[in-house]
């Protein structure tokens, strides 16, 4: 935590060497924090244009020298769409409440992409920018944040092709697709939680990073993508909302495409969880942040 400690004009002419009258020099006094502190969310705005840059760094880094670019934000998605059509919707017959499965399954892949690459990037940001942290102060949250935002512009782009997608098929949005943004930000909360949670582990334990591709592996399987909810029976199929991506992924189907499988009280839950994964992460993030500069 840092703190400015105002000095008189003649205190600082007498520290600096300065002559009287000249524009005194204000010292900004870098201290580690100590116990559990606050968050200071006011310094992430404060530094809105570095989470602007940063952003768009990573987005820069993420298509630098690829042939196909941005293509690769569809290209991932579309061919697990592929797979879970063939296995998934013509050899296991599973149900996709009455809409086409490759929409069914695509819709949900769609902001799954995004959540996953989200809590992969963000789990190695800190790492990844260790000559940064070493030699100059900022909110290190803006770091993984930054990670995540980035996914926004893959997101965009898979979206556009989802609703081609869905022209196609003959299946038009509805009137719920005002609540898209809404399931949009708890997608981003809940990936910026995790990513709290696993880049402050990765400065610490270096096995993060190889823990995190299986850890979002079997999310994936976790997660109702190739088959829906509606399986479930309650009350498990609100608990089920507990992983946070049940209640975007089933959300998401119910805003853009009309399914009768209403989320409500998977949405509470899922909601509430995201919140405390990112409260929690938030807070660990800032615990652990005094220590970042010296073990990166």
């Amino acid at each position: 935590m840092s703190e400015i400690a105002p000095v008189t004009q003649g205190e600082a002419a007498a520290l600096t060497g300065q002559a009287v009258g000249a524009r005194p020099r204000v010292y900004q006094l870098i201290q580690p924090s100590r116990g559990w502190v606050s968050l200071k969310l006011y310094e992430i705005w404060e530094y809105r244009e570095l989470l602007y840059f940063f952003t768009w760094r990573d987005i820069k880094v993420r298509y630098k020298q690829t042939v196909l670019g941005a293509a690769w934000a569809v290209i991932q998605p579309f061919f697990t769409m592929v797979v879970f059509s063939l296995f998934f919707g013509k050899l296991a017959n599973v149900p996709s409440v009455g809409i086409p499965f490759q929409i069914f399954s695509f819709s949900a892949l769609v902001v799954w992409t995004f959540f996953a690459n989200g809590v992969t990037n963000s789990a190695n940001s800190m790492v990844g920018s260790a000559n940064l942290i070493r030699k100059i102060y900022f909110p290190r949250m803006v770091v993984p944040a930054a990670s995540v935002l980035s996914g926004l512009v893959d997101f965009v782009i898979a979206f556009a092709v989802l609703l081609g997608m869905m022209l196609f098929y003959g299946v038009y949005p509805t009137g719920n697709i005002v609540w898209l943004p809404l399931l949009l930000v708890l997608a981003f909360a809940t990936a910026l939680g995790v990513g709290f949670w696993l880049s402050a582990l990765n400065v610490q334990f270096r096995d993060v990073r190889y823990v995190t591709p299986f850890m979002v592996q079997f999310w994936l399987f976790a997660t109702p993508i190739a088959y829906p909810s509606s399986l479930l029976e309650e009350p498990w199929r609100t608990l089920y909302g507990v992983n946070p991506m049940v209640g975007v992924v089933e959300g998401f189907r119910w805003a853009l495409l009309g399914t009768d499988t209403a989320p409500g009280p998977i949405i509470l839950v899922s909601s509430l969880v995201a919140f405390g994964l990112l409260v929690g992460g938030a807070y660990y993030f800032r615990r652990l942040e005094k220590t970042f500069a010296d073990v990166v």
